[in-house]
């Protein structure tokens, strides 16, 4: 037997073999298509339908590579698979290549600091127990900025005027200095409730207490919020960007959520007020919008928080509202 297929409108009928190599108009649509030996037609529909099938299997298995391979790639950014305050998994390039990029798509050159986001010291433990408790622990802090600014190392901290409260946390406070450190000397005065102190005279240790320590409070912070809410993002601190022109400037906090959304926050417990027009500059220059980039100053009100936002370019926060104003802008 032979086949009769109209390419045009697909009719398809058996006719006798005598028409085989034959050209016959379609009883159909008119349309004039020719007669096929049945084996031979047969035998190429097959030929055709075993290439679809190889190249069905061929796309199947790139896209199933491919979603491997985005799946690994969560993982690798994923927060809960890893102790945030006990790890070197931050320093991998592959945690924040994501951000490198972002900067090189704006002609931005960036050098990572890969020690400021090894948490296996106890930089961010400290941090956090003085952020999160900096009303109580600030006189702490303070006495300790004032005494290495003079020179010297001891430091004595009356607690007669403290509450129970403020007493066992300052004292618990200082104690983990001790354990950790961060300090040289510790001794109780158990009867006069007086704490003696003997500071640490390393560059780092003073460095941590001139400030740095905030950085490691909104970063330790920022990491937690991202765990909670399962956000896949990548983090750096202390990042050094070089723009064409040469000009350099270090971010102390910067995040980016998703791979797309970027969030800068600079930290300033100290006076912040003569780098408002420097921020807003470089805000600018980074392409952030403002929402995008936060002032973060210890201590600062609600209420001045709210005021400045207002006047200047910039977002201001303070250590207690920083995580809600990153909520409201993502």
């Amino acid at each position: 037997m032979a086949l009769f297929r109209c390419n045009k409108c697909g009719h398809l009928r058996e006719v006798a073999s005598d028409y085989i190599g034959k050209s016959v108009k379609c009883p159909k649509c008119k349309e004039v298509a020719p007669i096929h030996d049945t084996v031979a037609f047969v035998e190429n529909v097959i030929k055709k339908y075993r290439s679809k099938c190889k190249e069905l299997y061929e796309v199947k298995q790139q896209t199933a590579i491919a979603e491997v391979s985005e799946l690994e790639i969560v993982e690798e950014m994923s927060l809960e698979a890893i102790d945030i305050y006990n790890t070197t998994a931050l320093t991998q390039e592959d945690q924040y290549s994501a951000i490198v990029e972002w900067f090189q798509e704006r002609q931005i050159k960036v050098d990572v600091n890969q020690r400021a986001i090894d948490t296996t010291g106890f930089f961010d433990e400290v941090a956090l127990d003085l952020g999160n408790q900096y009303e109580i622990l600030r006189d702490v802090t303070d006495k300790i900025k004032r005494i290495q600014h003079k020179g010297y190392t001891n430091v004595k901290i009356p607690l007669s005027s403290k509450s129970q409260k403020e007493g066992k946390a300052i004292t618990s406070f200082c104690r983990q200095l001790y354990e950790y450190s961060f300090v040289a000397k510790y001794f109780y005065q158990k009867q006069d409730k007086i704490i003696r102190l003997t500071l640490q005279t390393s560059p780092t240790i003073v460095n941590f207490f001139t400030g740095e320590w905030m950085e490691w409070f909104v970063f330790m912070k920022l990491l937690e919020y991202f765990r909670e809410k399962q956000l896949p993002t990548s983090c750096v601190r202390n990042l050094i960007v070089k723009f064409p022109n040469e000009d350099s400037h270090e971010l102390d906090v910067f995040f980016l959520v998703n791979n797309s959304i970027p969030v800068c926050i600079e930290c300033k417990s100290g006076e912040f007020r003569q780098h408002i027009d420097k921020y807003s500059k470089l805000r600018k220059r980074l392409h952030l919008d403002k929402e995008q980039f936060f002032l973060c100053v210890i201590g600062l009100s609600q209420e001045q928080a709210q005021g400045l936002t207002s006047m200047y370019d910039l977002t201001f926060v303070n250590e207690s509202n920083f995580i809600q104003h990153i909520e409201k802008s993502l």
